[in-house]
Formats: C-alpha cells, structure tokens, sequence
C-alpha cells in the first residue's frame, strides 16, 4: 500500500508539472524510521521505496534530501513529506522572503509561506527546513523547492500544490499591474 501511494502521489505531481524527472522526493514516517524514495528513481515511477532508520547510518540507495527528511520526522509530529521543484514556487523564491497568498485557498491553508535558504542534502538545510515547518505545513527553499508536511502523502502533495498555486496567482497578478 505504501509504495502504490507513493507511485499515485507521483504521478500527480509529475502531471502537475510539480517535479521533472527524477528531482524531487517523498517519505512516509513509519515506527522506528521512514520510507523514502531511492535516489535518481522518478516519482511517477518510484520503485520500492527505502527504509531509513530514525537513528543511524542511511541507506547509501536513499534519496540526497533524507537528512531533510530525517530532521523534519525528529522534531515534528508530521507523518508524511513531500519535496517538489514547482516552478512558480522557486521563481519567487528568488525575489521574496516569503510569499503571502492571494487566493482563497491558500490564504486559509497558509497564511504565509515562509522562503528559506540552505544548500541542498545538508545537516543546515534539514534544521532550516524542519524549524520553518514546526510553524507552517510548507517552506519554498530559494532556487531548490518546496518541502511540505502532513499527516499523509495526500495531504502534502495537496498543500505542495496550493503552494505552487499561489505563487502563479501572484505572478500573474504582477504581470497584470506591470502591463497595464
């Protein structure tokens, strides 16, 4: 069941246009540790996914952003993890600190999407991301992507979405004023 939600939610996301190729991860929190995809398998066809203990070595197969992942699992109550490279989402990232939605949905889902900043597959950027997350369900990393938390795979690729939503409203918007 885990690894068919997994390959669902990545399919959506590819179609979405949410991830390109094999960039991106997700990751199920389980007793003891957490599922995540393996490293260079693509979303929409993500293979068996990888066990990676809370404590320990990983799995050398496991994906480049499990400390991330890790991190957010040992000080939150979040029980799944989506990571995407949304374009609307990283565009903005690079002129905003954060992004305040505009549209109704994201305004009630996130008032604010707070911007962070962090190399990626570091011990920096896995506290970075996991302390923004202990104060909201999404964080957008500038020029990487987004990381969204919840309670299931359904429920972060959702607000994975919402985000990258709301940031093409408010380009949108912008190139509205700017034109006219």
């Amino acid at each position: 069941m885990r690894d068919r939600d997994a390959e669902r939610i990545g399919i959506r996301l590819h179609a979405e246009g949410l991830v390109r190729g094999n960039f991106g991860n997700i990751s199920i929190r389980e007793d003891q540790g957490f599922y995540i995809k393996r490293r260079n398998a693509y979303l929409d066809a993500p293979r068996e996914l990888i066990f990676v203990p809370q404590e320990g070595a990983i799995p050398e197969e496991a994906s480049r952003e499990t400390i991330v992942h890790r991190e957010i699992y040992r000080t939150t109550p979040y029980r799944a993890v989506v990571h995407a490279h949304p374009p609307h989402a990283i565009a903005l990232s690079y002129i905003s600190k954060e992004v305040r939605p505009q549209d109704c949905e994201g305004e009630l889902l996130y008032p604010r999407i707070k911007v962070v900043e962090g190399v990626s597959g570091t011990h920096t950027l896995a506290r970075t991301v996991a302390a923004a997350l202990q104060n909201s369900p999404a964080v957008i990393v500038r020029g990487h992507g987004t990381f969204a938390a919840g309670a299931s795979l359904d429920e972060a690729y959702v607000l994975t979405s919402a985000v990258e939503h709301a940031c093409r409203i408010l380009i949108l918007l912008r190139q509205i004023k700017e034109s006219g």
